[in-house]
């Protein structure tokens, strides 16, 4: 790829993060309004099952062992790659669902979901899909969080647990150590959600709200003693068509994969960065 077509795309990549240009704005949008503020109905505050196949998530978190000094989180907060392959609970994955995206509260009559973690506006424009591999309980296969009810529904199975292995690495874009995990979060993004509140401005903080939730898997993990890491690197039409989703108004916006970990892997997961020592740096 050309020099020029590179700076190009890197100036368009800068212009996305920087703040809206309010002298444009005065130019031409001056007389911008939202649907919201049009009146326009909003959408549904979260995507409808899919499916029949729901499973109740126990929620029973005081018989967790959690470590609940923030300092202790912040100190144990880091990335891993190297998984044990030993199973995980369904409490454990179901407390890793209500600490991403659990609903604490419904504000108004229908306006606005109040969860674990901060959105904009409350306006929480995420789904989250799962690939499960290993979890005491569930099915090999791909899942779907209800968090109105709690609840997982089941998508597809996938019994024969190599080929699944093989779709967790090929939608990650070759990165096999994470197809060794018990489970990869998938997150999907609906626009509409936020356009009809923020519209043309809805999209730059996304990204910023989807650091909420990754970071909130980050210290929920550390507490469980899990291992996770956040994957920026995903096959989005593979991805898309694995939960189902029309590419356009959802689509998938990050992974992270969950696994079971032991101190004693530590070297393990240095050799993930040798090259730093080989090369010097």
């Amino acid at each position: 790829m050309e020099e020029r077509l590179v700076r190009e795309m890197m100036q368009r990549g800068r212009d996305f993060l920087k703040s809206r240009d309010t002298a444009e704005l005065e130019k031409n949008g001056s007389d911008y309004k939202s649907d919201q503020e049009l009146k326009k109905p909003q959408p549904p505050l979260v995507k409808p099952p899919m499916t029949e196949n729901r499973i109740d998530l126990p929620r029973d978190f005081e018989n967790l062992e959690l470590e609940d000094n923030l300092y202790q989180l912040l100190v144990k907060r880091k990335s891993s790659r190297v998984y044990t392959q030993e199973g995980m609970s369904l409490l454990q994955l179901s407390f890793l669902l209500w600490a991403t995206q659990g609903i604490k509260s419904i504000r108004g009559k229908s306006y606005a979901t109040i969860r674990t973690a901060p959105c904009g506006g409350a306006r929480h424009p995420f789904e989250t899909y799962l690939l499960v591999r290993q979890v005491e309980g569930l099915l090999p296969g791909a899942y779907h969080y209800l968090p109105m009810t709690h609840q997982l529904e089941l998508l597809s199975p996938m019994e024969d647990r190599e080929a699944l292995a093989d779709l967790m690495d090929l939608s990650l874009c070759g990165q096999r150590w994470a197809a060794k995990g018990n489970v990869v979060f998938y997150w999907s993004f609906v626009p509409y959600r936020s356009e009809w509140r923020y519209g043309i401005y809805a999209h730059r903080m996304i990204m910023a709200d989807m650091g909420h939730v990754g970071e909130n898997l980050y210290l929920a993990c550390a507490a469980l003693g899990l291992g996770t890491c956040g994957i920026g690197a995903y096959d989005q039409k593979l991805c898309d068509k694995t939960f189902g989703l029309d590419g356009e108004e959802e689509f998938t916006l990050y992974t992270q994969s969950v696994g079971t970990v032991k101190a004693e892997d530590e070297s393990k997961e240095k050799a993930f960065y040798s090259f730093v020592e080989e090369q010097g740096l």
